[in-house]
């Protein structure tokens, strides 16, 4: 079984999105300390939109964020498993 992790470092965070073809995003129509954010994978998802690192960083740390991240699936495949939590 694979585990989450929780990572709170920019570098980390944007290594990991990126490396699966992750965008950083928010959800369209959300609002409240910036947004509620996201990573767009694939092709672009009509309900979000994209934001520059700097802002989607900006509204991570204002909302006092953690991101709960998982490496590799169950099957040893890279995993796009990830969620926003509180610190």
């Amino acid at each position: 079984m694979s585990s989450a992790k929780a990572i709170t470092d920019h570098n980390q965070i944007r290594k990991w999105a990126e490396a699966r073809g992750g965008r950083p995003a928010r959800v369209k129509g959300v609002e409240g300390k910036g947004g509620l954010l996201r990573f767009d994978f694939g092709e672009k998802d009509e309900s979000l939109e994209e934001i520059p690192w700097e802002t989607f960083f900006d509204i991570f740390e204002s909302s006092k964020l953690a991101l709960l991240e998982q490496e590799k699936t169950a099957g040893g495949r890279p995993s796009r498993f990830s969620k926003f939590i509180r610190r």
